[in-house]
């Protein structure tokens, strides 16, 4: 049986043709230490998406060197102060969000895309992401950055055309069937949270 070997094409995009240099006067200002993550908003039409990009976003944001406090235990308070919609925690005020946790800071996440479309024989995953980083005394805007990351499985080639065709179908169809979103959250969380670069400067607990 000859194996299938996935070739992905990854893009990433930040949403725009030019790159503009950040200006993080403010975040310096503000010099958080501690970063509140609040439940994701979720624009796309896959339910499940908030929780499982939840389990991939604290990590990146740690190793910036910031102490970030667990998203579970977040959201379960929130709950219980009537912040079980993540539409509304987006709406509260920033300095309240704060308050309640003794965070310095608040990161708001919007997932705009997070699909599985099939374009001629092969399937299209697409994880797209904004990020805004919010000081917690102030509600001033400390950072942003947007992240636009697809991945395109094929079928390796044999040379039989015919094969191949049957093959890259299949490949598309698996894809389309149980696509694997996280590996492209990932993706897209190292490259937003990367510095120097669009990412936010090392925090206090950073090692470097």
């Amino acid at each position: 049986m000859r194996k299938i070997i996935l070739i992905g094409l990854i893009v990433l995009t930040s949403g725009c043709a030019t790159v503009h240099k950040k200006d993080y006067t403010a975040f310096f200002a503000a010099a958080p230490r501690s970063i509140l993550i609040v439940p994701v908003v979720n624009r796309s039409v896959e339910v499940t998406a908030p929780n499982y990009f939840l389990s991939s976003i604290t990590i990146p944001v740690a190793e910036q060197g910031f102490y970030v406090f667990p998203v579970n235990a977040v959201k379960r308070v929130l709950e219980d102060n009537g912040l079980s919609d993540a539409d509304l925690v987006h709406k509260a005020v920033v300095q309240k969000l704060a308050a309640l946790f003794g965070a310095d800071a608040v990161l708001y996440i919007t997932i705009n895309r997070w699909d599985a479309r099939w374009i001629l024989l092969s399937t299209t995953i697409t994880v797209d992401l904004t990020y805004v980083l919010k000081d917690g005394k102030t509600g001033t805007e400390l950072w942003a950055d947007s992240r636009h990351v697809q991945y395109t499985p094929q079928g390796s080639s044999s040379g039989n055309i015919f094969a191949d065709l049957i093959v890259d179908v299949a490949v598309a169809a698996m894809e389309k069937a149980a696509p694997n979103y996280m590996p492209l959250a990932r993706q897209a969380n190292a490259a937003a949270f990367t510095y120097p670069g669009p990412g936010i400067p090392p925090g206090p607990y950073s090692k470097k």
